[in-house]
């Protein structure tokens, strides 16, 4: 073999070795941390713990989410702090959100002091409402819930449709039915969608 020759196959098999272990299928990919989804409620009828529930259905249809549901009187500071989305749920009371889910709100700043610190920012955020009848209030409720959550500079995010996800149950329309608990699960499904996308992207 002349010197010519063996210049040729050394560069050969060392091209055949760079390529082996950069594009070897064996090559461990970079592991992706599970979203953390916080779903928080105040039910006094079980009406809206049904539509909470029906909210993290559709988070927990995405791989890698993990799903924590709470009653707001349950919630603490680490809870919200080490979340990556909070969806807040609440009745209609006097065409607003429940005196408990306001004061849940402003346990974040007058409690866990998180607003001074802005540790909500960024985080997703998502609404839903229970109320009696058709016009009882719930895009004021829903719309209250995002304001407090746009003054913690958080970013908000609907459900399937153009406006969240509500129910009505009064007795017009007693219970949930099929396409409201739907939309309550697209509500979660998709919170936890963009809560991953971010996440993945703040990770790079």
């Amino acid at each position: 073999m002349n010197q010519r020759e063996f210049h040729k196959k050394v560069g050969i098999s060392w091209v055949a070795a760079v390529l082996f272990f950069t594009c070897s299928p064996t090559q461990a990919a970079e592991p992706v941390a599970p979203v953390s989804v916080l779903i928080v409620y105040h039910s006094a009828s079980g009406n809206t713990e049904k539509m909470a529930q029906a909210v993290a259905e559709g988070a927990k249809a995405i791989s890698g989410t993990k799903v924590v549901l709470k009653r707001v009187g349950e919630v603490a500071a680490d809870d919200l702090v080490s979340s990556d989305a909070v969806i807040v749920g609440s009745p209609v009371y006097f065409g607003n959100m429940s005196g408990e889910v306001k004061t849940f709100f402003d346990n974040w700043n007058l409690k866990f002091r998180l607003s001074q610190e802005r540790r909500m920012a960024n985080k997703v955020g998502g609404a839903f409402a229970t109320g009696a009848s058709i016009s009882s209030g719930k895009e004021v409720t829903v719309l209250t819930i995002i304001g407090a959550m746009l003054v913690n500079q958080m970013i908000i995010v609907s459900g399937g449709g153009g406006f969240s996800a509500s129910a009505t149950t009064g007795p017009t329309s007693p219970g949930i039915d099929e396409k409201e608990m739907a939309e309550a699960q697209d509500l979660g499904k998709r919170v936890a969608e963009i809560a991953a996308a971010i996440k993945r992207g703040s990770s790079k």
